[in-house]
């Protein structure tokens, strides 16, 4: 056979070998391999396998590494967590290494595939190799009695003389050395040679290794092998790590599960797992399972409660120390201490805050639980995807771990805690469950007094549990997990209640944060409100505090660098610390237009006005709309069309307008996407203005949904609308008859100074709305 010289890809191992007919696989993690088995997939999947001199190296040179490998075949990959790949090779024939080509990326190598064909020795001599390998082989099986009978059975069957060795290196215990000795042998008599006096070498030490077992049992009476087993346990345990042994373990256990205070069902479930613990043997992945579990079941506060206290005034006090505004949400919160007072039988109620960012939603929770004396635990459910984060996992591996909800029992340390659900609407789904779904028995006082964990696979009462959800919008929450919530609305907060809040809890937080004492730093009202208005345009408080901390650290550079001792924020030198103001309002306009009306809009960030202009021209009856309107606004404007072409007479409007003038409705800031059927009444009035050429008064702003008679419907957000309507100077504000009642709720602050006419129908609008007679303008 002739030499044969190949280009092929080298992966270096450490401590193992491989050997022609060998299947093994392994893992690789090293850069340089991985890299060598992305080339070798690419190139016949040939790899030549190489073992390392010095196993311990994490970077091999080529200095360490043997010159006789093996060319090998790659069977399967497959990729593991962290960037582990198992590789699964077979052996193919003995190599050399003749050359290194290059080093980076990988080891690429020209290998001469070994001349390994029959040696010329006699029949006779094979067979004479073949009989004394045979009994070698015999008896290794009877000096190792724990070796596999059938690994011998079948090594008995090669008849080749090259396998027969190849296959005896692979099989038995043997040093990497010794191994490749037999892998650098080409000739296969010699190779055979080599490992009979291995094996030999093998027996002999085995016998002696026996012999004196036998003699160290025989000198030993029980108590010293007790004793003895006893100290090889410790040491092994202090090896791994483990400070106490399985007895100091289970002892542990048994006087945590004395104090622990839970139902019968529990403590006997916790015992039969620590009697299962006492028959998995030591460093048995299951002993880790199990161990886990214990641990789990006796963190739980199973009956462990606070004292919840009951005192009304304290607990108003607390909650108004707190939190300026948010009536409704501290009436609730005082009328459960009220019911609590009278009855403790009253199942914890399920409330959910809904409103725009920054309102004080989640603080308000650990407000309410400071009052009630109830610890409190948080569990953000923003972009929550699987159902085993509600309910965890199955206790069936290694990693398996409780959801969420008993994580927060354990974290929480009682039974009675309150549990915030941050951000319920912004939970998906995906193949791995719907974690929405799997709330629902969580959020039903009816059902979940025997909530079931599918890792905990006990039942633990979550009645004592006062749950408080937030939420952005209604719209995302699903409807079924909905109907288990007592829904509290959180709305926008008026500059007024903003300058409170910002007196009373921003400033002196920021203060604090910024290593500012108190007198250092001083914020005018004027300045306060400079800021509210011109520098944050939002629902909440949450920029506002941002601004407040920017002129903190400009105020803190001031005290370091100039050696100021006050610093005073005014309405004019407010611009030095923020610059130029960010936002100004629409203001109403100077003089009352044709065909432009102000309407008002609800947005994520409080309310707003919308200026919507309507220009007519002589055309062929098109109708355009502009400005990233939404499906549901485009519908109410042809709506309002519609309305429109049914009323020409009594509007003084040509019958057949719609064939002769062309209309094009439009509402700037065209960026901004807009949606919603509040607009109606808003994009119908200025049509009419614009068609009529009557203008409409610029002091008044209206909002409601019309329908194809001319009816005005209920409209939401109706304090974001209002405090946008005064805040753009407009005097009257035109909102549907049916929002009568959502007025009463509204602050007297806000509707001061506003004339709020409520209408029915487009003749009410029409009438309070577009100036008729010019002269009276």
């Amino acid at each position: 056979m002739e030499d044969t010289v190949i280009k092929i890809p080298l992966l270096a191992l450490r401590g193992i070998n491989i050997l022609p007919d060998m299947i093994i696989h392994f893992d690789v993690k090293r850069k340089k391999s991985v890299n060598a088995l992305e080339e070798a997939m690419t190139n016949e999947q040939l790899i030549f396998l190489v073992a390392q001199k010095d196993a311990s190296d994490e970077e091999p040179t080529i200095d360490n590494l043997y010159n006789i490998g093996t060319i090998s075949k790659i069977k399967q990959l497959i990729k593991l967590p962290g960037n582990i790949i198992r590789v699964l090779v077979e052996g193919l024939e003995r190599g050399e290494i003749q050359n290194f080509i290059s080093e980076d990326p990988y080891i690429m190598t020209e290998v001469r595939k070994m001349d390994t064909e029959n040696s010329s020795i006699s029949e006779e001599q094979e067979e004479a190799l073949l009989r004394i390998t045979f009994e070698s082989l015999e008896e290794y099986s009877k000096v190792n009695p724990g070796y596999s009978t059938e690994t011998i059975k079948n090594m008995l069957a090669i008849r080749d003389i090259g396998k027969l060795a190849d296959s005896i290196a692979a099989n038995i215990n043997v040093s990497l050395e010794d191994k490749q000795l037999i892998l650098g042998e080409a000739d296969p008599a010699r190779r055979l040679e080599l490992t009979i006096s291995i094996l030999k070498r093998e027996i002999e030490l085995s016998k002696i290794k026996k012999d004196i077992q036998l003699q160290v049992k025989q000198k030993i009476d029980k108590n010293q092998k007790e004793y003895y087993l006893r100290e090889q346990l410790k040491v092994i345990q202090n090896e791994l790590g483990d400070k106490y042994g399985l007895g100091e373990e289970i002892d542990k256990y048994i006087k945590q599960l004395k104090k622990l205070k839970a139902p019968k069902k529990v403590k006997d479930k916790i015992e039969k797992e620590i009697e299962r613990i006492k028959k998995i043997p030591s460093g048995s992945s299951e002993g880790v399972v199990v161990r886990n579990y214990i641990e789990c079941l006796l963190e739980l506060p199973w009956n462990h409660k606070t004292k919840e206290s009951t005192d009304i005034a304290k607990g108003e006090e607390i909650l108004d120390r707190d939190h300026y505004g948010l009536k409704k949400v501290k009436e609730r919160v005082l009328e459960h201490l009220a019911v609590r007072k009278l009855s403790s039988k009253t199942d914890s109620p399920i409330i959910c805050l809904i409103g725009p960012p920054g309102t004080g939603k989640t603080s308000i929770a650990k407000s309410i639980a400071n009052a009630l004396n109830r610890n409190y635990v948080r569990i953000s459910l923003g972009g929550i995807r699987d159902e085993a984060e509600i309910r965890g996992h199955r206790r069936t591996y290694i990693g398996a771990m409780p959801g969420r909800i008993v994580n927060g029992l354990k974290q929480a340390g009682s039974s009675n805690p309150l549990m915030l659900f941050d951000e319920i609407d912004k939970m998906s789904s995906d193949f791995r469950g719907d974690p929405s779904a799997a709330l629902l028995e969580v959020l039903d006082s009816e059902q979940n007094n025997k909530f079931r964990d599918h890792y905990i696979e006990l039942p633990v009462n979550l009645s004592d549990v006062l749950f408080i959800a937030t939420a952005n919008s209604v719209q995302t929450i699903p409807k079924p997990l909905l109907d288990r919530l007592e829904l509290i609305p959180v709305t926008s907060y008026t500059a007024n209640e903003k300058m409170h809040i910002a007196r009373r809890h921003l400033i002196i937080k920021q203060l604090e944060k910024h290593g500012l004492k108190e007198g250092q730093l001083t914020i005018s009202k004027n300045a306060l409100r400079k800021i509210i208005d011109s520098y944050t345009k939002e629902a909440g408080v949450r920029n506002l505090e941002r601004k407040i901390g920017e002129i903190c650290r400009k105020a803190a550079k001031e005290v370091l660098v100039n050696n100021k001792s006050t610093i005073k924020i005014t309405e004019q030198n407010l611009e030095k610390y923020l610059g130029i103001p960010v936002y100004t309002f629409d203001m109403i306009a100077d003089k009352s237009q044709v065909g432009v009306v102000r309407g008002l809009a609800w947005t994520s960030v409080g309310g707003d006005t919308l200026s919507i202009e309507v220009n007519t021209m002589k055309g062929s009856g098109k109708f355009e709309l502009t400005g990233q309107l939404g499906d549901v606004m485009k519908e109410s404007a042809k709506a309002g069309i519609s309305y429109i072409r049914s009323k020409t007479k009594e509007l003084g409007i040509e019958e057949e307008f719609y064939k002769k003038v062309d209309i094009h409705i439009h509402i700037p800031e065209g960026a901004v996407p807009k949606d919603g059927p509040s607009a109606g009444i808003t994009m119908a009035t200025a049509m009419i203005s614009a068609l009529t050429n009557k203008p409409v008064k610029n002091d008044v702003a209206m909002t409601g949904e019309i329908t194809l008679r001319g009816r005005v419907l209920p409209i939401g957000g109706l304090k974001e609308k209002l405090l946008a309507a005064k805040r753009a100077g407009i005097k009257k504000v035109l909102i549907p008859k049916d929002n009568t009642k959502n007025i009463s709720e509204i602050e007297k602050e806000i509707t001061r100074g506003l004339e709020v006419v409520y209408v029915s129908n487009m003749d009410e609008v029409i009438k309070e709305a577009v100036i008729l007679d010019e002269s009276r303008a």
